[in-house]
Formats: C-alpha cells, sequence, structure tokens
C-alpha cells in the first residue's frame, strides 16, 4: 500500500482528479499531513467520510520506528526502523542559523569511497520519497522546532536514487506543506555526471555540492571508486555545464586525510583545477572511526591547506566539526545495529 507521504501536491492533485475528486481536496489533504501534522486520515476532519474510507483502504499512514536518539552539544543522530527491517540514521544539527537535517537516501552505498564508514555497507536498495519525508518530520516533532535547512549527505548517494529524491525536494519545499527553503536546500554527490546534468535541467535552485576530495584522476582513484567511471575532467566540464545553465554557485567538499590528499602540492593543484570557477571549497578535518586506517591531519596542516586557497582567491571554509562523540560527524554514519550484525 503506497504512503500518502509519498505525493508531491500536484501529484496529490493529479491523483485526486484521476478518482473523481477536485484538487482543491488534494490540498486539504496536503495541509492537513504537512501543516496541521495529523496522524491519521480519521483526524481530517473537514472530508467527506467517503473519501477517508477510500484513503484509509488505499493509502497508508505507517510512519518509521525511532528506535535510538543519541545527544551531543547541538547534535541529535537518530536510527530509524523501516517497513522492511532495515535501518538508517539521519542527524539534527543546531546552528546560530537555524535548525539542519542531514538525511540519508538510501540503505547502504554503492560508492565505496575508502575514507567514509557509510561506504562499508553495500546498497541494500534506494529509499522511498516518504522515507525521507518521515525522517524530517519526525526529528521535528521530537525536536519540538523547525528545521529550515535540509542537506542530503547521510547514509547513500542522493543521485544513485535521483527520482525519489526529486520528489522529496518538491515535497518539502511546497510553500503549502513544509515549506523549506529552495536555498536552503542541499544535495551532495561523489560525481555522476549525467545526474548532474540531468539537475542542471532541472533549475530548481537547489545547492549542488560535489565530493571532490583530491585534485588529479590518480589520487582520487585510489579513495573514490567512482573516479575510474567519471573522471575528474568529465565532472569539471559538466559543472562548467551546470553554472552556466543555472547562475548558481558548486561547493567542493574535501576531506582532508593525513598524508593521502592534504600536502601543499595538493593544495597548489587544487587552486589550478578551480580558478576562475564560480564555487568554493569547504574543507572538513576527517573524523577517524575505529574500523578504517586514515587519520586526522594536524591543525597546522589545515591552516596551511586552508591558506593556499585563499592566497589564491579561491573561497574557502573550513567545516565545524559536529557530532563526533556519537559517531554523527561527515563520514560517520552507518547504523550501529548494522555492524553489530555483520560480526
Amino acid at each position: 500500500m503506497k504512503s500518502i507521504y509519498d505525493f508531491s501536491l500536484k501529484e496529490l492533485q493529479s491523483y485526486f482528479e484521476s478518482i473523481g475528486e477536485t484538487k482543491f481536496r488534494a490540498g486539504q489533504v496536503f495541509d492537513w499531513l504537512y501543516v496541521k501534522r495529523v496522524n491519521s486520515f480519521d483526524e481530517m476532519t473537514n472530508l467527506k467520510k467517503d473519501l477517508i474510507k477510500y484513503l484509509k483502504e488505499n493509502f497508508s499512514f505507517k510512519r518509521l520506528e525511532m528506535l535510538k536518539v543519541q545527544k551531543d552539544t547541538d547534535v541529535r543522530k537518530y536510527l530509524f526502523k523501516l517497513w522492511d527491517g532495515n535501518k538508517i540514521e539521519a542527524v539534527l544539527m543546531k546552528h546560530d542559523y537555524g535548525n539542519s537535517i542531514c538525511v540519508s537516501s538510501q540503505v547502504g552505498c554503492n560508492m565505496g569511497c575508502k575514507f567514509c564508514e557509510s561506504g562499508r555497507l553495500k546498497k541494500v536498495r534506494n529509499l522511498e520519497a516518504y522515507e525521507l519525508v518521515l525522517q524530517l518530520l519526525m526529528v521535528e516533532e521530537d525536536l519540538k522546532m523547525r528545521i529550515s535547512h535540509v542537506v542530503l549527505m547521510g547514509i547513500g548517494e542522493p543521485f544513485d536514487n535521483y527520482d525519489n529524491v526529486m520528489r522529496f525536494i518538491r515535497i518539502i519545499n511546497d510553500p503549502k506543506g513544509i515549506d523549506v527553503g529552495i536555498r536552503h536546500i542541499t544535495v551532495s554527490t561523489c560525481g555522476i555526471v549525467p545526474k548532474i546534468k540531468a539537475f542542471a535541467n532541472e533549475k530548481t535552485g537547489v545547492n549542488l555540492a560535489i565530493s571532490l576530495h583530491a585534485p588529479n584522476d590518480e589520487l582520487r582513484s585510489k579513495i573514490m571508486p567512482i573516479n575510474k567511471v567519471y573522471k575528474i575532467k568529465d565532472i569539471m566540464n559538466v559543472l562548467n555545464e551546470y553554472i552556466q545553465k543555472t547562475n548558481r554557485r558548486v561547493t567542493f567538499e574535501y576531506v582532508l586525510l593525513k598524508g593521502v590528499n592534504d600536502s601543499k602540492e595538493c593544495a597548489d593543484e587544487l587552486c589550478k583545477l578551480l580558478k576562475g570557477m564560480n564555487c568554493y571549497v569547504n574543507l572538513i578535518p576527517y573524523n577517524e572511526t575505529s574500523h578504517l586506517e586514515y587519520k586526522t591531519s594536524s591543525r597546522v596542516t589545515i591552516m596551511e591547506f586552508y591558506d593556499i586557497l585563499k592566497k589564491n582567491k579561491i573561497n574557502v571554509t573550513i567545516r565545524k566539526e559536529f557530532g563526533a562523540k556519537v559517531s554523527a560527524a561527515c563520514g560517520q554514519l552507518r547504523s550501529e545495529h548494522t555492524i553489530e550484525s555483520e560480526r
């Protein structure tokens, strides 16, 4: 049975028309779901009884099961159980500009980035749009506060689940629903070129982030297997098309790995690669785990790398570290329950 949370407003309106109902009725249902936040069709008191009966017979109101919440300063990590028993994680981060949620888009991930804990669990399946929506709704419910920013940087490669991710964005951005601002939504990809091209044609206004992590193909291919399919040149070409079509700046994420990609030579090479491009670089201190061999670069090395980019007029920031104490930091998301089951 299909989830009622799996429809954008336009899709719901089209469906209602197909069963002889009006767009207005679809709008009422959408309002009950995302503005009034009811938990059953019976609570939709302005609908006809026969319509409520039809909805109950044809659509599910089932939610995710919240198994565990771990808290650190300004961070909460949520472990959810899905209908089929699989588990995913989402992270809530409190910033001075509002509350941000990092959602997962897949169970597992096939990209296999060597430094990423999430990639150790191979992809089991894509998440449906409603499973992304419910991560946001249930965290807001637990937090008892509005979430203003959404990033698709949790478990999974969002562009490997393109259609469901785009439906999710349309649902949460709708001003008649959750109304997350389009400029407050960020999609992160490791560089699936055809999907970046498709995303450019959407012209949504959503922020695009690229997990780059190396300035050349030889190094990137060692730590990111996707680079053997889509080379850096391919990614840069499609990003230039994206910038031209959308007039939007691109973010490059760069995790600094001690002795791997954090040298002054790497910084110089990165400057040459990005020179003149409408972009900025987000340097990310590596978050160590007990399962991988990579180590965090020293503070001195990170600042030297940062300074080289600044001197070459590359817009650059160093990401604030969040949630390391509860394994909720960048690259650490991976269900502890899943890890236990593999041993």
